[in-house]
């Protein structure tokens, strides 16, 4: 390797560690983002971050039927599940711009 192609590399390790630092911060800034996720037309309502972590349940009064505890279940069910789907999908949005850009051999990521 000539004295250019480790001029190369080094400008690779800056652009690499550039990315590093902008993918963490990003990675931060879904950890701030408040995601939510509804079922029973907005009857119950969950709030995830874009870390996937559960901040709110809201569960509508009218919806709670001691004689069917097994549709609430499943309302809340749904609703988590629509809330972490979006969280996926703001997750691979956000950090799936990283990736694209990114033109490494052999698929080092």
């Amino acid at each position: 390797m000539g004295m250019r192609g480790m001029g190369n590399m080094q400008n690779m390790m800056k652009q690499m560690q550039k990315m590093q630092k902008k993918m963490a911060e990003a990675q931060e800034e879904l950890g701030e983002k408040k995601i939510e996720g509804t079922a029973g037309g907005g009857m119950v309502t969950v709030v995830v971050t874009g870390h996937k972590e559960i901040v709110d349940v809201t569960i509508k009064p009218e919806v709670v039927d001691p004689d069917d505890i097994e549709m609430l279940q499943d309302l809340v069910l749904a609703a988590t599940n629509d809330a972490l789907k979006k969280a996926d999908e703001l997750t691979n949005s956000t950090m799936g711009q990283f990736t694209k850009g990114l033109n490494l051999p052999g698929g080092m990521i």
